[in-house]
């Protein structure tokens, strides 16, 4: 999906990829301001400035060196901070805190989706890059492996031994997801593009 890029398509990708992230970011935050935990607006993070969630490292360099040698997109941020035992719901709030991100990002791949089909030229081309990191960016924040979001929904019905390992998992951090990355992410990432793919073509009614 990603093959062939030229330097314009490079620097849509960079637009997308940075507005993408920190409303993914953003809404995570919003969403435990409304279940009533007030870390992220302590913390300054309900912003829309990119300086607050752009991380060099996570969301520049890894998100191109995945693009370039695998084609698939990873994408991540600053974490947004916030207190499980603050939202209401407990770890169904918590669960609702993490869907927030990859659900963002759906609702502005359907936005890119309509954009792209009124439009045509430059302005569709950055339709289509802008629906393809989003959904990139749902997808791989949807498995469930500790710190990505969908390990939230999971550790909300996960039964209470599986719930210590992957509180040992979460404690390692970027460090967790780095080994993700390199040691097991190659076994899904057939089945990460083809679900990537689909949606992507789902939405664009048209082959990717």
């Amino acid at each position: 999906m990603f093959s062939g890029l030229s330097s314009t398509d490079i620097a849509f990708l960079f637009i997308a990829l940075l507005a993408s992230i920190v409303i993914h970011e953003l809404m995570h935050g919003v969403v435990a301001y409304w279940l009533g935990d007030r870390t992220a607006a302590d913390a300054g993070r309900l912003t829309l400035n990119p300086l607050a969630s752009v991380d060099p490292l996570t969301t520049i360099f890894i998100p191109f060196l995945m693009i370039v040698t695998v084609g698939i997109p990873f994408f991540a941020a600053k974490p947004v901070p916030f207190n499980p035992d603050r939202v209401k719901w407990d770890e169904y709030g918590a669960a609702l805190v993490g869907l927030a991100g990859p659900a963002t990002n759906f609702v502005l791949a359907v936005i890119g989706a309509l954009f792209f089909m009124v439009t045509t030229g430059v302005a569709q081309n950055f339709a289509y890059i802008f629906v393809i990191v989003n959904v990139g960016i749902m997808v791989f924040n949807l498995i469930p492996f500790p710190p990505l979001d969908g390990s939230r929904v999971l550790y909300a019905f996960a039964p209470e031994p599986l719930r210590k390992v992957m509180e040992q998992i979460e404690a390692f951090g970027f460090l967790a997801i780095l080994l993700f990355i390199l040691l097991l992410f190659s076994f899904l990432a057939p089945a990460v593009s083809d679900i990537q793919r689909a949606i992507v073509m789902f939405l664009l009614r048209q082959p990717v």
